[in-house]
């Protein structure tokens, strides 16, 4: 399958943002999506992951601001991202696969990704 991730962008620091993931092959077929996201000189971390439709899950720095969701009639995920801070300047990743739930933030457990979109939180 492959992702395609879109919607970044500069904001400023307490603005919003919505990435969307568009995905070639049906989402249904991957248990989770997730985003991660990678900053300058740091490594790959975490953002959130949804599994099945419903269940979801999130790193604490995002907690209460980004929301993710999937619609896999259109077979695309989104995250939601308000109130934005100028930590979560980043490369967002869009990812899905199936691994099992004690593995789903991690980012060895996925094997398809997009290419990445910049988002970027100006103080």
């Amino acid at each position: 399958v492959q992702l395609q991730a879109l919607g970044g962008g500069l904001v400023q620091a307490g603005g919003s943002l919505r990435l969307s993931c568009a995905a070639s092959a049906r989402t249904s077929n991957y248990r989770t999506m997730a985003w991660f996201r990678q900053a300058p000189g740091k490594e790959r971390e975490f953002v959130a992951a949804i599994r099945y439709s419903t269940n979801t899950y999130y790193a604490d720095s995002v907690k209460g601001r980004f929301t993710i969701s999937r619609d896999n009639a259109k077979n695309t995920m989104y995250l939601q991202m308000n109130s934005l801070k100028p930590e979560d300047t980043a490369v967002y990743y869009c990812t899905a696969g199936n691994p099992i739930l004690s593995q789903q933030t991690e980012r060895s457990a996925y094997g398809y990704w997009g290419q990445g979109t910049q988002v970027t939180v100006s103080s």
